[in-house]
């Protein structure tokens, strides 16, 4: 299963088109806030794909939740945007909540700095931001043995 992640769109529309345009064979989009709009447009253009997504600290407004505890190729992913973590301090407090959630992979964004790493059976992602200069986005594998390789990709400019 490949979940494609994203996060920080903040209005590139033409950006969050280009990172789905480059995984086509994506099952599932996870977004992790800030571009509520853009996340709803999204979940409309993609009927075939499991869209998940979180509120973030720009979707005034947006009746997103905060969080979100999904499954996934038999795996649990817990997403949240991070600034109610304070992610651009620490992870700390996220890895403590996803690890209450019993989740193998934490999928965050709200610093727009692309991040991935493996803490002791946690897989911990934040895409980047994918919208403007530097955009990136995120892939999470779940391969049919249950393993997880997660990849960030940057977007080239169009």
């Amino acid at each position: 299963m490949r979940i494609l992640v994203l996060s920080d769109i903040h209005g590139d529309l033409r950006s969050a088109m280009q990172a789905v345009n480059a995984q086509p064979s994506a099952d599932m989009l996870v977004f992790c806030g800030d571009g509520a709009e853009q996340f709803k447009y999204l979940k409309n253009v993609l009927p075939d794909k499991t869209v998940v997504g979180v509120r973030g600290n720009c979707d005034f407004g947006s009746d997103l939740q905060p969080t979100e505890t999904v499954t996934a190729g038999g795996k649990t992913l817990f997403i949240t945007h991070g600034h109610l973590y304070q992610a651009k301090f620490s992870i700390y407090n996220m890895v403590c909540a996803a690890r209450e959630a019993n989740a193998d992979v934490l999928l965050f964004g709200h610093t727009h700095n692309a991040f991935q790493e493996y803490d002791d059976g946690l897989y911990i992602m934040n895409p980047g931001h994918c919208g403007g200069y530097g955009a990136s986005y995120g892939i999470v594998d779940i391969t049919d043995k249950g393993d997880i390789v997660t990849n960030i990709v940057r977007l080239s400019p169009p």
